[in-house]
């Protein structure tokens, strides 16, 4: 499970985000949190979480609308945008290249070193 407070979770969350939103038609700020808490993301914090959805908004990937929310004030309710699917492509490319790259570099999959 990765620590949320480190500088690579605030790096991908972004992009994990991305991910949440394009398979779900909205969602919002605790709900978000939930999701990555069950992917193991356990510890993002509303202080980190809500910055990178108002990024997320004012580069156009993803779009807000206020919704009643459930027996207490309105919510902001996050959806995808066309916009923001093609950045989650070309990031979840890059992703792959560079995980695969540091792994190689650390000793994981795809090193042709073999153990110590």
């Amino acid at each position: 499970m990765a620590a949320a407070h480190t500088p690579w979770t605030r790096a991908a969350l972004p992009l994990c985000l991305l991910g949440i939103l394009d398979g779900e038609p909205t969602s919002y700020g605790y709900a978000l949190l939930g999701r990555l808490a069950d992917a193991g993301l356990e510890g993002v914090r509303p202080a980190t979480l809500y910055p990178a959805l108002t990024r997320l908004e004012e580069e156009g990937a993803v779009e807000v609308e206020w919704g009643a929310g459930e027996g207490g004030p309105g919510r902001k309710y996050y959806r995808i945008t066309a916009e923001g699917r093609a950045r989650l492509r070309r990031d979840r490319a890059a992703w792959e290249e560079f995980s695969r790259t540091v792994a190689t570099l650390v000793g994981g999959e795809g090193n042709e070193k073999g153990e110590s």
